[in-house]
């Protein structure tokens, strides 16, 4: 199930204009000045494992660079609470596969595409600890470490860590207006400081509602606002809206974002409750239906569900179609 930090960052950085504000923050200095950025196309095919949905989305884009070669550039965004130590081992593994399938496509080739990893960070645990090389994971004699280090696999990928950056300079990015103010929400969505410091990015929020497509992309960021804070960031998240909206419309957003927040935890509990209840029955339920259960927003059929889950001995006797 997608969470809403995976539906914020793939909404807002899905698009390839403000994707390349990402990745030209970030890259090295050199690769920017290669790329062509008007060429800067967003492909399809996730290599994200699917158990870390709920943590991780990837974005995978193409460009070329100014001599014409071909470039990959493949963004991962990482959502989890703490820092992973292993994540230099699985960007490696993510890179493996984009290159397998790669070369399924390109059999004739006899040269692999450059493929740029990226993670951003975001978690309420403090500053990105964890190795960026993959040579720092193996456990290397220390006397002689640099002789050993030519024999094991050498790869790093490049890391925007949010946490680490200040309010002014993620202001002071170039970037679209939602860009800007998706690095903010995101660098502060898991801090106290949220409903505190949102007053001061008003300007920003009048900034996005005032685009070709801002009505859109200020409820994508009402919407992930209300989902990840509490009562107070609701309240700050109504007062800006109130003063870059009309009362109207600002009252009509506010409202159906509640109300549709409000049905989700309806249907998280009756599911949650519905899978505790085939737990005490005995009943197993495999990771595929789990998930089903729990990616189920619809009310009616999680209570059609439920009912049967009270007398069932086998989850084929509870759900619809899907594999048990």
């Amino acid at each position: 199930m997608p969470g809403p930090h995976d539906l914020f960052v793939r909404y807002t950085f899905g698009s390839p204009e403000r994707a390349a504000a990402e990745l030209r923050a970030v890259l090295p200095a050199h690769v920017v000045s290669a790329v062509d950025w008007s060429s800067l196309r967003q492909e399809s095919g996730s290599v994200v494992d699917p158990e870390l949905r709920e943590t991780e989305s990837d974005l995978l884009f193409t460009a070329r660079l100014r001599t014409g070669r071909s470039l990959l550039l493949y963004v991962l965004l990482e959502h989890q609470s703490s820092v992973d130590r292993w994540m230099a081992l699985r960007m490696l593994r993510y890179v493996v596969r984009q290159v397998e399938h790669w070369r399924q496509e390109h059999a004739e080739s006899t040269r692999l595409p450059v493929i740029i990893p990226l993670v951003m960070y975001h978690g309420p645990g403090g500053a990105w600890t964890a190795p960026r090389r993959v040579e720092e994971l193996f456990d290397l004699p220390e006397e002689e470490r640099e002789l050993w280090r030519g024999l094991v696999p050498r790869f790093e990928y490049l890391l925007d860590d949010l946490t680490a950056e200040r309010e002014e300079a993620l202001r002071a990015r170039p970037g679209p207006p939602l860009v800007r103010l998706a690095w903010l929400a995101l660098r502060y969505g898991r801090t106290e400081q949220l409903a505190e410091r949102m007053p001061d990015w008003v300007g920003l929020f009048a900034e996005v509602y005032a685009t070709p497509d801002g009505a859109e992309n200020l409820g994508v960021v009402v919407r992930y606002l209300l989902y990840i804070g509490d009562r107070s960031v609701r309240e700050a998240a109504g007062r800006v809206v109130d003063w870059v909206m009309d009362a109207q419309r600002a009252e009509e957003l506010m409202r159906s974002y509640g109300e549709e927040l409000i049905e989700q935890g309806v249907a998280k509990g009756r599911a949650e409750d519905m899978l505790r209840v085939l737990a005490a029955r005995g009943v197993h339920v495999g990771d595929e239906a789990r998930q089903r259960i729990l990616t189920c927003t619809d009310v009616a059929t999680l209570d059609r569900w439920f009912d049967r889950a009270l007398n069932a001995r086998t989850l084929s006797e509870v759900l619809d179609d899907v594999a048990r």
